[in-house]
């Protein structure tokens, strides 16, 4: 039932007072209220269309009936909507709603005992019929009250229903009548809430745009663009990137900041304390003459090139994402200008970036222990604003956990307040409960250990956690098989499969995916010395010039997998993975299913980049719809083929030097009434 409520703040739908909640007239319990995170300190997240599904335990004293609903309202509106809630188990409750618009919602409970259902529960076990006559007057009392909270045609049918029950002399009439349907109908919209009782707080829901929960990042250097040697990128150089980009199927482009880089004490190749003359220095070292955060490096080209860029990669269907760095070079106009927002040393200079033993001499971390803290908040948040109203929504925030919370929570709520499209992912790898403090916090995705779960078993648990745990409804995971930070050993050594296997995995398990290129499908590989994660002549601190149709390269892998993402529902549900049993320690097997099973994918992948492995596969058919009576169609949509496969047990064999993985549309058999067999 959608009822309708009255608006806030009416007697019918405010919150008892804690007395009068206390005082026994407010009987129904409502308890372990979900989704909700902290007890409601921080919103759950959502998309535009999402179906929120809102539990309870709700009950009452004595036997009486009770009944509740979900309220629930976007932000704008004053006005509460109501959605009835259906029993489960166990005095369990469910209701759900949708989430039509972006922005924040608000949503709780309101639970009451229903005297009107109570004695219709009650009439119908009456067998006595001077009982059930005594029982009808009570009826009659009842729908009289009813008729005065209804008005217009419904007040008159329950009026008239409390006549006749009133005069009702014969017990087998007086039921047919108390259980006429259309009355039944009538009552239920009407029940005496004066003594409702409303869960103790409002919870909220940020909802995001769709791209919040489905999204392929791709990462490059603007600077290293440039077909031609030596010659720096520009803008001009990444608008003609973009069909590639749109070719791999990646619909966000990320760029490391685009701001001018400072001189002092810059870096050089390989991370080179002393810099040569032609060296170009770390994006991330922000700020020099040429201006600071709102500036754009001069070699780049201008804010009109960069405008033009926005545009053409709006026609491709790609949101371009920027860096926000929060650290500036030592020659920064901000060191001059506000001194006050650096942390100083006994020797006069200020203190640069460092987490011993590796230092970082040309970057100064802000500091916000100070009276100035707040100025420098201000500044902070303006930055975001600036960009966003040169037309950016998607940032990729550097280190937030090395900030302070409270801003983080301030400056998203202000930036989504203004545009609700807006995204921020969290590009904090640091310990589990920092992660999470910050996707609470507003991040709409966050950075992810998978860049170091190589193994089935580290895999399955990680990403049983991701997909299972309760954090889900605050924590988006985006997984890199690679960074321009990080180049995982198993990358190092595995060869071309290992690249595969990474983007294969990274592209199925997570809704949210992305890979730093053209580094990525031209597997670099080499460490910049043995036991390092770091790439030798890395991009970080010169200029790089990639061949991107290089015959060897991924790309065409890599297109063939971002587009099975996006023709496949199954993949882009995010909370579907289930791993599934194979008897080979190698080989990984999980299922991703759409909504009501519409949808059944089997993926399976090879772990070992340098030899084959067989294994048999424990298919659960109850759980995915098939029947172990009937033969069911596994159609190979990354290597081809088809296999025609029956019951659970069915037998697997991967070679890394031919396909690394089977991504397997599940194809039930159906029977015709000609009694033809065919697959849909």
């Amino acid at each position: 039932m959608n009822v309708q409520a009255a608006p806030t703040g009416s007697k019918l739908r405010s919150a008892p007072s804690a007395l009068a909640a206390s005082d026994g007239r407010h009987r129904a319990v409502i308890e372990n209220v979900t989704p909700q995170v902290d007890c409601g300190r921080f919103p759950v997240k959502r998309i535009v269309n999402d179906r929120v599904n809102v539990e309870a335990d709700v009950f009452t004293d004595g036997h009486d009936a009770v009944r509740c609903a979900v309220r629930y309202r976007h932000e704008r509106e004053n006005e509460w909507r109501e959605m009835e809630m259906t029993p489960l188990v166990n005095d369990r409750w469910r209701g759900s709603f949708i989430t039509r618009e972006l922005g924040r919602y608000r949503y709780s409970i309101i639970a009451w005992t229903d005297r009107l259902l109570t004695w219709r529960r009650d009439l119908a076990r009456r067998q006595d019929a001077q009982d059930v006559l005594i029982a009808l007057r009570v009826g009659a009392h009842l729908h009289e009250a009813a008729a005065t909270r209804a008005s217009g045609e419904d007040a008159a049918t329950l009026a008239e229903a409390a006549r006749l029950l009133q005069e009702a002399d014969d017990p087998v009439v007086g039921k047919t009548l108390a259980f006429d349907e259309t009355l039944v109908r009538v009552g239920d919209r009407y029940p005496d809430r004066s003594l409702a009782t409303l869960f103790e707080r409002e919870l909220e829901i940020v909802v995001d745009p769709p791209l919040a929960r489905f999204s392929a990042w791709y990462e490059f250097f603007p600077r290293s663009a440039s077909r031609e040697p030596g010659r720096h990128g520009t803008f001009k150089d990444c608008e003609a990137m973009l069909p590639y980009v749109a070719e791999l199927g990646f619909d966000i482009v990320y760029f490391p900041p685009i701001h001018p880089i400072g001189r002092t004490r810059r870096k050089g190749a390989n991370n080179a304390l002393i810099a040569g003359p032609n060296d170009v220095g770390s994006p991330w070292a922000i700020g020099a003459q040429e201006g600071g955060h709102k500036s754009i490096h001069p070699n780049l080209g201008t804010l009109e090139d960069f405008h033009r860029l926005l545009a053409r990669a709006k026609e491709f269907g790609i949101e371009i994402a920027l860096d926000i760095a929060f650290q500036c070079a030592p020659d920064h106009p901000y060191v001059t200008e506000h001194p006050e927002w650096f942390r100083w040393r006994p020797d006069n200079t200020v203190q640069y970036a460092e987490n011993p033993p590796k230092k970082y001499q040309d970057i100064y971390p802000f500091e916000f222990e100070t009276d100035a803290s707040q100025a420098l908040h201000d500044e902070l948040s303006d930055i975001v604003l600036y960009w966003l109203k040169q037309g950016v929504k998607v940032f990729r925030v550097d280190n937030p956990h090395t900030k302070p919370y409270p801003m983080w929570e301030r400056l998203i709520a202000t930036v989504k307040a203004q545009e609700p499209r807006a995204l921020f992912l969290s590009e904090a790898f640091t310990r589990p409960k920092v992660m999470h403090r910050l996707a609470k916090l507003g991040f709409s995705q966050s950075y992810t250990y998978f860049t170091w779960r190589n193994t089935k078993r580290e895999l399955q648990q990680y990403f049983t956690e991701l997909t299972r745990d309760a954090s889900r409804e605050y924590f988006r995971p985006n997984v890199w098989p690679n960074t321009p930070d990080i180049l995982p050993e198993y990358l190092q050594y595995g060869g071309r499969a290992a690249f595969m296997t990474r983007l294969l995995l990274a592209a199925t398990l997570s809704t949210n995916y992305g890979i730093y290129g053209p580094a990525f499908e031209l597997m670099e590989h080499e460490a910049r010395e043995p036991g390092a994660e770091e790439y030798r002549d890395s991009e970080k601190y010169q200029l790089r010039q990639w061949n991107l149709d290089r015959p060897d390269s991924l790309r065409h892998f890599i297109a063939r997998v971002n587009r099975l993402r996006r023709e496949l529902a199954a993949l882009q549900s995010d909370w579907s993975v289930k791993f599934l049993t194979i008897d080979n320690e190698q080989l990984i097997a999980y299922a991703r299913t759409a909504p009501e099973l519409t949808e059944v994918v089997i993926v399976i992948a090879n772990l070992d980049p340098h030899n084959t492995h067989t294994g048999w596969l424990e298919v659960p058919l109850a759980d995915l719809g098939l029947s172990p009576d009937h033969p069911y169609r596994m159609q190979d949509l990354l290597g081809g083929g088809s296999y025609l496969w029956q019951g659970a047990r069915n037998f697997v064999r991967l070679d890394p030097n031919g396909a690394v993985g089977h991504v397997f549309k599940v194809t039930k058999r159906v029977r015709t009434e000609r009694e033809f067999d065919y697959f849909l």
